[in-house]
């Protein structure tokens, strides 16, 4: 459970990595926590372990045309059978302003937001950078 803002508290949905992200083999699940109260910045907290945590924002704030393709088997493990289902979360690594802080466009983070079930997809297509500005 996590409080708001208002101090009311809220049962976040336990989101189960269907393989570990690269790094982390032991970490599978987590919770998706807002940051603000516009929901733009999000902490992608892990349940496994207590201090491990990324900065996540969705593509279409800053990346409003990034459109990934995962594969047929990672959409079959996630359940994915329409695009709707699924939510693309960025890995944001936050530099020393904003206009030097970077997301990976090469490994989004895709939830099935039915489901809960995610992965980190590592796309093949060189044209993806995983340190794109995020105000690019």
């Amino acid at each position: 459970m996590t409080e708001t803002p208002a101090g009311v508290q809220q049962q976040l949905p336990v989101i189960e990595l269907v393989r570990p992200m690269p790094g982390f083999p032991d970490t599978h699940r987590f919770t998706l926590e807002p940051l603000d109260d516009t929901g733009v910045l999000s902490a992608l907290r892990s349940l496994d372990h207590a201090d491990l945590k990324f900065l996540v924002v969705s593509p279409g704030t800053f990346h409003p045309t990034y459109a990934p393709e995962i594969d047929d088997e990672t959409a079959a493990a996630l359940g994915l059978t329409s695009s709707e289902q699924a939510l693309v979360l960025l890995v944001v690594h936050a530099g020393r302003d904003l206009a030097s802080t970077t997301v990976n466009l090469r490994a989004p983070i895709v939830v099935n937001i039915e489901t809960s079930r995610a992965a980190q997809v590592i796309l093949d297509e060189v044209a993806h950078s995983v340190a794109t500005p995020l105000l690019g």
